[in-house]
């Protein structure tokens, strides 16, 4: 929609426009909203190229409380009970939301939605739409809607690339799009800008997904969380493509088992086996890896010719790279898939500075703790939408119209830190390789050119990594592979972590500091 930026000063503006931002924006209706997305609506999310599904305790074999043992058990010590229990309950109820919506998940003949399986869970709970394409499907309803709510106004194209902040508090965005730079006033700013795939080299997000949103955030002032916990999926398609396709855990959920190219099944002795959590899983194929040997998803016994039925968009991507899945194993290797860190915020998605709210990945709410369960992201999403909608309302608006900034930041650039990233802060990390990362990142965070907003992002990243001295759920460190007793979860501002830096990085050697 086209609109005059000067007439939305005041309305509430929702950065991004996956299926937290769609959903947001849905929720506040009928109170006019602007919603701002780099890219056209409905492309370059993570949302949109989700397989599985979202986790809901529908089966009558399944409860809440399975679905919070399994979410808590996942999460490995750090889950806020409290936040897991609220969303958990609410699952349900959301799903029949979306159903509202117009999706159309994939249902039994006498229209029950049929329920996946994926892993940790101890029942099956995901529900899918066309098979591996819910993220898809969810994501093109709720555009639909959008489209069709004359309260939300979407300016597409707008890359947001700072906060305004007056008196510690949200005033507005400078937001620059094809017509170049400009300020829209609000003191009501909703981040839901996704995860941080973009800033490593192997990912299944959208390369533009490097942690924006946690960088506005983090130059606004706000405390970031949990920044040291990022899910590696353990069957990206491998192959050169970036970012890489993913071969969804509910093809392991149906039978699939992970091989070597000699055919040795090797999870057969672990608990769990394939169906283990993803932290466990993603370390056992990053260790066959490692070894210099091949690995593969073999779905050829359990699913055979019925896989194009099953998970006809993994079937097409196979097929793309020369595989046929019905009769070939899979090859595949871990990818960046999720960040369980994000802005710190509360249950109804404030953060530490007035005015800022955070919904979906880029928020970090205790839900996930030290390792997501699988399909409860796209849950978490259209869930925690609802209560972020209506703590906003809550606030009266002021609107005074802003001026831009002296300058306006370049637009970020993440190609210099991925090579830095990619090597300290991968499956298993050590204190000397995340050093020499800090090392490095510190004065490209400290610079103003293109590089400067995805290494602050990145080298927070490592602080809270190499503060982390233990081993816990996703984070694995080899010089440190127990568990502390006391399960803390992790808090700081950009000012804290480059102060925190600088003390790091001291000791590095020339070299180190100069990578």
């Amino acid at each position: 929609m086209n609109a005059d930026v000067h007439d939305l000063c005041g309305r509430p503006i929702i950065v991004g426009a996956g299926a937290a931002g769609l959903m947001t924006a849905l929720r506040l209706a009928p109170e006019p909203v602007v919603l701002l997305t780099k890219a056209p609506l409905g492309v370059e999310s993570s949302s949109v190229l989700a397989q599985g599904g979202l986790a809901a305790s529908l089966g009558a074999d399944d409860s809440p409380e399975l679905h919070v043992a399994d979410t808590l058990a996942a999460g490995d010590g750090l889950c806020d009970e409290a936040v897991v229990r609220r969303v958990v309950e609410a699952a349900p109820h959301a799903i029949d939301a979306l159903r509202r919506l117009g999706l159309a998940l994939d249902c039994a003949p006498d229209g029950t939605p049929l329920l996946g399986l994926e892993a940790a869970h101890s029942r099956r709970r995901i529900v899918h739409a066309a098979g591996d394409a819910t993220g898809r499907e969810l994501v093109r309803a709720l555009v639909a809607a959008v489209r069709r709510m004359p309260s939300i106004t979407v300016l597409e194209g707008m890359d947001v690339r700072r906060l305004l902040v007056e008196d510690g508090g949200i005033v507005g965005v400078v937001a620059v799009g094809n017509a170049g730079a400009v300020a829209l006033a609000s003191d009501r700013v909703v981040l839901a800008t996704g995860g941080v795939g973009g800033l490593f080299a192997d990912t299944t997000n959208p390369l533009g997904s490097f942690g924006q949103g946690l960088s506005l955030a983090a130059r606004a002032g706000a405390a970031l969380a949990d920044l040291e916990f990022v899910q590696f999926h353990p069957t990206a398609l491998d192959t050169p493509q970036r970012p890489m396709s993913l071969v969804s855990e509910a093809v392991r959920g149906e039978g699939a088992v992970l091989v070597d190219g000699h055919g040795r099944r090797f999870l057969a002795d672990t608990p769990g086996a394939e169906l283990a959590p993803r932290d466990v899983v993603a370390r056992a194929v990053w260790k066959e890896l490692a070894a210099g040997r091949q690995v593969f998803l073999d779905a050829r016994q359990c699913l055979g010719h019925r896989f194009a039925a099953r998970f006809p968009r993994i079937a097409q991507l196979c097929r793309e790279a020369g595989i046929d899945p019905a009769v070939e194993p899979i090859p595949v290797r871990p990818a960046v898939h999720y960040h369980m860190g994000g802005v710190a915020v509360d249950g109804d998605g404030r953060s530490s500075v007035p005015g800022l709210w955070a919904c979906g990945e880029v928020a970090s709410n205790g839900l996930h703790g030290a390792n997501r369960l699988a399909s409860n992201s796209l849950t978490e999403a259209v869930v925690s939408a609802a209560w972020v909608a209506k703590s906003v309302a809550a606030v009266s608006p002021r609107g005074n119209r802003r001026r831009l900034p002296a300058i306006v930041p370049t637009q970020p650039d993440p190609a210099p830190v991925r090579p830095i990233v990619s090597k300290a802060l991968g499956i298993v990390r050590d204190g000397e390789a995340l050093r020499t990362a800090v090392a490095a990142l510190l004065p490209l965070a400290e610079s103003c050119d293109a590089a400067s907003d995805p290494a602050a992002v990145a080298l927070m990243m490592a602080v809270a990594a190499f503060e982390r001295d233990e081993s816990r759920g996703s984070h694995c460190r080899s010089d440190f592979t127990q568990r502390n007793r006391l399960a803390c979860r992790s808090r700081l501002t950009l000012g804290e972590a480059m102060k925190t830096a600088s003390a790091i990085a001291e000791p590095a050697t020339p070299f180190a500091r100069s990578a």
